[in-house]
């Protein structure tokens, strides 16, 4: 599969045409009967100005299918932007599609290398615009944000305008909702990290009986795909210890989702929501303990500071390779999107099964 998609992506560079809009080079998620998810995009209505919340329910699954639903589902959803990389062991950037300040017209950039990424264009917006919306309707709070986005697509900036709220924590709670963890009890689907982070520490600490995750500190525990990694910046925390003094109390922080644990490359993959500006994928560098364990590390960035276990079976570490999304890739857009991709992997050294074909 690998060399067919490098090869494809080789043919692709040859006969490139000049002008390419960000949906010719992103993949559509797949049909139900591949991976069994309700699109986040379902969850609302309308256009951006005037779109509103119809949020639809979340899901429930055995226990044993929950990490490999929550690793298939934010593959799909990074798949879907465009397959965008920040590596933290040197700050390299894979840009998402549509990335780019100027007319539409411009070929979408993506490049690698340690530069600040551009704004969203409007046609990349637009197209994810539901999509976000999406996520925030998971989250109790969801339909007063969207209705407050409106108004910012209706201003000056257009469908091009920031978010006004930063949807990381919204990411996670969609995604949280849809691989079944449903209930309040399982996972606190919130606008903001820390409520589903408190909820763990107070699992770890005899609490939260129900609840889908359990904290560690950095290092105690083995990191497993499926698991949430979280930093913090104000304040900016270092251990759970530092955030049991201020439980319950808010903090901008961020979690991402273990989707691969690399022993030997030593490196832990994630995937998160809103990372500059979308969903992507981060490479952590992940040195051995004194016990031989992985301890992974934010580079430069903010520390981290809580590990996020989840009660469910372990599922293989490096997780990627058998995701629904490259099991059974859909190459209906033509070469565009497995250019992407195999750029994509080609960074990431990952191996798909020589047996993957598209569908």
């Amino acid at each position: 599969m690998r060399l067919a998609i490098l090869a494809i992506a080789a043919g692709f560079i040859a006969c490139t045409p000049a002008v390419l809009s960000a949906q010719d080079v992103t993949l559509p998620r797949l049909p139900s009967q591949l991976l069994d998810v309700v699109p986040p995009s379902t969850w609302v209505e309308g256009g951006p100005g005037q779109m509103v919340v119809r949020r639809g329910e979340c899901r429930d699954f055995p226990t044993d299918q929950l990490r490999r639903r929550i690793v298939d589902i934010a593959v799909q959803e990074w798949a879907f932007f465009g397959f965008p990389v920040l590596d933290l062991r040197d700050g390299a950037r894979l840009t998402p599609p549509g990335a780019f300040s100027g007319s539409e017209s411009s070929p979408p950039q993506w490049t690698v290398g340690p530069r600040r990424t551009p704004p969203l264009g409007p046609q990349e917006s637009a197209r994810v615009a539901s999509t976000i919306a999406g996520y925030w309707a998971a989250t109790p709070q969801g339909p007063g944000i969207v209705r407050e986005q409106n108004g910012s697509w209706n201003g000056p900036g257009g469908v091009a305008a920031r978010w006004r709220a930063p949807w990381s924590a919204a990411f996670i709670s969609w995604v949280m909702c849809e691989a079944g963890l449903g209930s309040p009890q399982t996972f606190q689907h919130a606008i903001a990290h820390w409520t589903y982070v408190d909820q763990a520490i107070r699992a770890r600490d005899g609490g939260s009986p129900q609840a889908g995750f359990v904290a560690y500190d950095i290092g105690e525990a083995v990191v497993e795909s499926g698991d949430l990694l979280c930093q913090s910046n104000r304040p900016a925390y270092r251990s759970l210890a530092e955030r049991r003094r201020h439980l319950g109390g808010g903090a901008r922080s961020h979690c991402d989702v273990v989707v691969e644990v690399d022993e030997d490359r030593e490196r832990v993959l994630t995937i998160g929501g809103n990372v500059l500006r979308v969903v992507r994928l981060k490479i952590f560098p992940a040195p051995r303990d004194a016990a031989g364990k992985l301890r992974p590390e934010s580079g430069e960035g903010r520390p981290l500071y809580a590990h996020l276990k989840l009660r469910a079976d372990p599922i293989e570490p490096r997780a990627i390779s058998n995701s629904a999304t490259f099991q059974a890739p859909d190459c209906s857009n033509g070469a565009a999107p497995q250019l992407r991709m195999a750029r994509a992997l080609s960074r990431l050294d990952i191996e798909i099964p020589t047996s993957s074909g598209c569908r």
